[in-house]
Parts: C-alpha cells; structure tokens; sequence
C-alpha cells in the first residue's frame, strides 16, 4: 500500500533560529556541540532513536521537520525512518540519523521530545478508537493541556483514527476544521434554557454544522432531549450526555439499586435512546463524553449501549511513551554504550 505522504516541514512553524541556537535543548547538548566547534572535531556517527514500549509512532515528521531546519547543514545528513501511525515494537529503531554529529547535537532534546508527546496521544487514541470501532471518537482533551501543543496533538490524533478533533488548531495540519456541540456556556447564557439556546444555535449557525446539543444542564437529560428534539426536529443531528460523575440523573434515581447509577452511565443512554424512539425520534444520535477510558468504552460495547459517539479527554494524555537516542556507529564501527548496540530495522525508509 501507498505511504501516507510526509508533511511539509514548513507545516510545523518552528522558532527555526532559536531551535539551532540551542534555546530549548538540554544544556549539555548545546556544550557538547560547542566542544566539537572548538577543536575542530567532526567525527560522522550514527545515531540510533527508539522506544521501550508497544505503540503506535507519533511525531516522525515532526522530528525530521527538525533536522531538516534546524541542523546545521541537513545535506550532510542521511536520514532514514518510519511513518507517523507505524506500529512499533519495544527497543525498534524508528529513525537513524548518520551524519556530522556536531551538525545535529543540538536537536536531541527536540526530537525525541516531539517523538514521546505526539506517540503518547496517537497511542492512546488509537486504543480508544479499537475499543469504540466502528464508531466515532472524538478527541475533546485541548482544555486539558498548553495550547502550544495543540497542533501535533490533534495530527497525531487524526493518524490514529479520530473522527474530529475540537479545535481549528488541531485540524489545521491536514487542512480541516475543528466539531463541537453547543456548549453548557451558551445554555448559560440564555438563562439555562437548553432548547432556547439551540434553537439560537441552529439560527446562527450555517446549515451544514452538525447540530449537536448538550442535553445534561438540568440534570434531567431525557426530558431535556424530547423538548429539543421536538422544537429542532431533522435538524437536530444529536444529543450528548456529560453528566458529572457526582450526579444522578433524575432519569435513572427509580431504577437505582443493581448498577453504579452515577455519571453517564448505561441505564442513563438506554432511558435517552428508548424516549427518542418512542417519540419517532431514531434518527437523533447519542454522543457521550465525560470519564471515558479504553476500559469504559470496552465496557459499554461489550453491554450493547446505545451509543453513536464517543468524547474523549484528558485519558488520551495519560502514561508515558519515552524515546532515547544513542550514537551507536563512528565512521561505520561499533561505538554504542554497553547495551545499546546498533540494530538496523530493514523498515525504515530514507528521508529526501
């Protein structure tokens, strides 16, 4: 099959000139750099980067974007690596860099870092994409984190199979747009008014935006769905529930007694879904968002709940996806520490 073109590394919009200067690396790099310069000592080695764990790779391009710019001559380099969405194993090599080391020294501290940031989201987004599938995911964790990362986050994401993203930063890199649904903000607004607000909504926004509501800010999300169901009609393409995990919907308290009744819970999307059908609403999605994990999605397939689409946060951050390089070759000879020998990966393909 075709590989997945690489991006443009003009895409990323790096501070070119503070990135070759050595002003967010690790300070030893940028010394180690400068020894090299002083005496005058270019020896050509191998380097050799890889993880620990079983993942899906994120952040390649965003690496060679790197050496491609902020080396001191990428022309001296020879480059070969996988591609963003590769499925790795522990300990394989993802990129090998042979060069000048001085000419790239610098760049370490960056390129692994964009590596472990962007394979952590990638990773745990596809989890959650292979436990909801064939349903959508939607990756809501941008108020979860530092806006600067937003643009590879959400790439990342969308290799890994997310059916949108929440923010025009995080479509942007693939030439998209961010999803949302109307907020518990806007209901605020207009005086905790769901159906006021989405009817205002649906005024002001162009036809071809997907009219999702929340349907939560009462705490009542069945009653909450028919009154807007019943005013929007055809337009309204879906409810989404995101009761807080400290409350129990007023739907679900006559039912409590055998299930943990909080949050958005099974019972909770069965009463929202059998109210819609009643009223010949069946066309009307259900979106859930608020606490879910691989696990909860796991669960809630494996039950047959009655769910469309899922929202998912702050878990797509979770755990740890670190990358280490080493010189493991001088001028083509064995040179790696104790333990970390070279071990070429007949996967990897030259980067032009």
């Amino acid at each position: 099959m075709p590989r997945r073109p690489r991006l443009d590394p003009e895409i990323f919009n790096l501070p070119v000139e503070k990135m070759r200067s050595g002003y967010y690396s690790d300070k030893y790099f940028v010394r180690a750099r400068e020894v090299l310069s002083a005496d005058g000592h270019r020896p050509r080695v191998t380097m050799q980067v890889f993880g620990k764990q079983h993942a899906f790779l994120g952040g390649i391009d965003e690496a060679i974007a790197i050496l491609k710019l902020c080396a001191t001559e990428w022309p001296e380099l020879e480059v070969r690596a996988l591609h963003d969405g590769d499925e790795i194993e522990p300990w394989e090599t993802v990129l090998t860099i042979d060069g000048p080391y001085d000419a790239f020294a610098h760049l370490e501290t960056l390129y692994l870092g964009v590596l472990s940031r962007r394979t952590r989201v990638g990773t745990n987004t596809r989890r959650v994409v292979a436990a909801a599938a064939p349903k959508e995911v939607m990756f809501f964790p941008a108020r979860h984190d530092h806006w600067l990362v937003q643009t590879g986050d959400g790439y990342a994401a969308h290799i890994a199979g997310a059916i949108g993203v929440s923010t025009d930063a995080q479509a942007s890199w693939w030439g998209s747009e961010g999803i949302g649904t109307v907020p518990h903000a806007l209901i605020a607004a207009y005086g905790g008014d769901s159906v006021l607000a989405t009817r205002k909504f649906a005024e002001h926004m162009d036809q071809g935006v997907r009219l999702v509501t929340l349907v939560d800010f009462e705490n009542d999300c069945v009653r909450t769905s028919l009154e807007v169901a019943r005013v929007l009609g055809p337009r309204l393409y879906g409810v989404r529930i995101d009761t807080s995990e400290m409350l129990v919907d007023r739907s679900v308290i006559p039912q409590m007694g055998r299930f943990r009744p909080t949050g958005v819970n099974p019972q909770l999307v069965w009463n929202v879904r059998r109210a819609l059908d009643a009223e010949g609403f069946r066309d009307v999605r259900i979106i859930v968002s608020g606490g879910f994990t691989v696990e909860k999605i796991e669960m809630f397939e494996q039950e047959g709940v009655p769910v469309d689409a899922y929202g998912v946060g702050s878990s797509l951050f979770q755990g740890r996806f670190d990358f280490t390089a080493d010189v493991v070759l001088l001028d083509g000879l064995p040179v790696a520490k104790t333990g970390r020998e070279f071990r070429p990966n007949p996967r990897l393909e030259a980067v032009t």
